[in-house]
């Protein structure tokens, strides 16, 4: 790793850490665990989705939320893949299940839905040089579990802070737009920008903080959300435009869908991991350091 003469942050470091978090990155081998997190994300989609529409629309209503969200895949993957998991989200709700069956469904959606955090947090230990015990008790894979759920909570609290904002700015940008239509539209955007990049930030910042079983100081932990979410928003831009124009599903048939899951998962985590080794770099660098919250 590269040294520097001083132990506080400067911008002319920047260069010398991206580089290094590169090497790093690539050393861990990023597609092999994007790749294990896409396949449980899959297998997650339907409670997660489940769960977070539920959720956030018991306050801002379900039919509103489902819309919102199939705008927002169809964005990402396409209108056929929005479809697809639109079809999906519907078929799920609208099971009618006797009492048993309804409480073993809702066990079986949340175990389902925290699958993907709780391998995103095997994941960020192994980057993050957090060893842990292969023989894992049963209390800390329920800590876990519940750790990962709270992430779920998380995220719908922010999605829903996300559609309220977003709704404001609409308002606003629809009365104002009648005094200067044209500087608006880059108001707008810029706005609604700046809303994803903070809302994506606070989330990495939470993950980053208490996902991995690792301790970690909050100075260190938004350099590397900010960093994270800024080529996260990027990425997704420039996913959307790919999946838009090329439709690499549409290749598999039927399966096209979990396909574009899998790509986009894939693609989303190596930013991700690409953003938490940048953290661990920073912090090794300038001597923060992050040590295990496991007791040995």
């Amino acid at each position: 790793m590269s040294k520097v003469s001083s132990n506080k942050f400067r911008p002319s470091h920047l260069p010398s850490l991206l580089k290094d978090t590169y090497n790093a990155w690539n050393a861990d081998e990023p597609f092999r665990l994007s790749a294990v997190v896409a396949y449980y994300a899959v297998l997650s989609l339907p409670g997660l989705l489940v769960i977070i529409i539920n959720l956030v629309g018991s306050i801002w209503g379900v039919d509103i939320v489902q819309g919102k969200l199939t705008d927002e895949i169809s964005r990402a993957l396409g209108p056929e893949a929005a479809a697809s998991i639109q079809s999906m989200m519907l078929d799920t709700l609208n099971e009618k299940k006797n009492t048993i069956a309804t409480i073993l469904g809702v066990a079986t959606l949340i175990f389902g839905a925290t699958g993907v955090f709780y391998h995103l947090q095997i994941s960020l230990n192994q980057i993050w040089k957090i060893n842990t015990s292969t023989n894992v008790s049963y209390f800390k894979m329920l800590l876990d579990r519940a750790r990962s759920f709270a992430f779920i909570l998380a995220i719908g609290f922010l999605l829903l802070i996300s559609f309220l904002v977003t709704a404001a700015i609409s308002s606003l940008n629809n009365y104002i737009k009648s005094f200067v239509p044209d500087v608006m539209v880059y108001v707008a955007f810029v706005l609604d920008a700046l809303v994803s990049v903070g809302i994506i930030t606070v989330l990495f910042a939470l993950m980053f903080k208490y996902l991995p079983d690792a301790k970690i100081k909050w100075r260190t932990v938004w350099k590397g959300a900010l960093i994270t979410s800024v080529l996260f928003v990027l990425g997704k831009s420039l996913l959307g435009y790919y999946f838009g124009e090329t439709n690499p599903g549409s290749t598999y048939g039927a399966a096209g869908t979990i396909v574009l899951v899998l790509l986009w998962v894939s693609y989303s985590c190596l930013i991700l991991f690409f953003g938490a080794e940048f953290t661990y770099v920073y912090a090794e660098r300038y001597g923060l350091g992050i040590q295990s919250r496991i007791k040995k």
